[in-house]
């Protein structure tokens, strides 16, 4: 698992907008704080309900903190995730990347089989990244939402 201090290692994520783009995470982590906030799902229950709409709810407050970016990901594929913003109404607030191949998550060692159904996807977690370098880390046990939630994360930047 990736350790506070270390550099992000360099991955290919991707985004649809008006088409599908290349996201290098070098590049979106590069001068500027941001927080990253993983989800084993898009349109699964606990994902749905608790942790993109708590980031939505308080990211005002986040931003006030001095946070440039708020990026939620998911092993999904960049339809999904595009669909899935619309349908919370994230607008321009949190950018919605796809780890669609799990590559990302599983450079990181932030990665867990969840069986036959959802298959391998990303742990539920949160970090903040200063320019490149992970600076906190938040990750949940498996079935568990707590320490990844947006208020966790506001009580500790």
């Amino acid at each position: 698992m990736i350790k506070i201090g270390e550099k992000i290692p360099k991955s290919i994520l991707r985004i649809k907008n008006e088409k599908i783009e290349e996201i290098i995470t070098e590049n979106i982590f590069l001068n500027c704080k941001t927080i990253l906030f993983a989800v084993p799902g898009a349109f699964t229950p606990t994902c749905s309900a608790k942790h993109l709409p708590g980031y939505l709810e308080h990211y005002e407050k986040i931003i006030e903190k001095g946070v440039q970016k708020i990026i939620c990901l998911s092993v999904n594929d960049p339809h999904v995730m595009k669909e899935w913003g619309k349908h919370n109404n994230v607008s321009n607030k949190i950018m919605m990347l796809s780890d669609s191949d799990c590559s990302f998550s599983k450079r990181i060692g932030l990665d867990h089989h969840y069986g036959a159904i959802l298959g391998h996807r990303s742990l539920r977690f949160a970090m903040v990244i200063e320019n490149n370098v992970l600076v906190k880390l938040f990750v949940d046990e498996v079935g568990v939402f707590k320490n990844s939630s947006a208020e966790n994360l506001l009580l500790n930047l």
